[in-house]
């Protein structure tokens, strides 16, 4: 039934929907979460195949689990959660290897500062701001899974710290020493690629 207003359907109302039965509130929180959830742990796990058997497995278990949500909380948080104990499982199972990051020196160039100013509308600026997309992506890729995930968490997905600690159970001051030496070490793969950071 749609609702009176026409504005969609807040988390806990689908979940509320979906426990009450609903096909559609289970597909519309599919349709809602699916590209993030599998964003999520592509970047994690670096194979769209496996990513997308994992994220399907995440929202399998959190469907069969939906019931004990407390539904006072942030369902994405939540959600994020289950996907990242279901990817953390995995990687442990399988013992992958992972490429290590060295410890990050307060010396190296801030992520940020690497970034070009993307507002010139010529085509070489939009050539030199996809190329600059592509070489942000490789240089997430380098990171080990831990810094991968806080950085997408926090980046792309807008979350805060405390969001973050509680889906990756590590303490806050780790989330916040996991972002600065993910930071540091996409610069340091940036520069070593032939990004110069301003004023550099």
């Amino acid at each position: 039934m749609s609702r009176p207003d026409s504005s969609p359907a807040s988390d806990i109302e689908l979940v509320r929907q979906a426990l009450e039965g609903s096909d559609t509130a289970y597909s519309d929180l599919l349709g809602r979460f699916q590209r993030p959830v599998f964003s999520l742990i592509r970047r994690m796990v670096l194979d769209p195949a496996l990513a997308e058997d994992l994220a399907q497995e995440a929202f399998l278990k959190a469907f069969r689990a939906l019931g004990s949500f407390d539904q006072s909380r942030k369902f994405s948080s939540w959600l994020f959660k289950i996907a990242h104990n279901t990817t953390i499982d995995y990687l442990r199972k399988k013992q992958l290897d992972t490429v290590a990051l060295e410890t990050a020196d307060s010396e190296q160039p801030d992520l940020v500062a690497v970034i070009p100013d993307s507002r010139a509308e010529s085509p070489e600026a939009s050539a030199h701001s996809r190329d600059m997309a592509q070489a942000l992506e490789q240089a997430l890729m380098s990171l080990r899974p831990a810094y991968r995930e806080v950085i997408v968490l926090r980046f792309q997905e807008g979350l805060a710290y405390e969001e973050i600690a509680e889906i990756t159970g590590l303490p806050l001051g780790t989330v916040k020493t996991h972002l600065h030496r993910a930071r540091n070490g996409m610069a340091r793969h940036l520069s070593d690629h032939g990004w110069v950071p301003k004023g550099g």
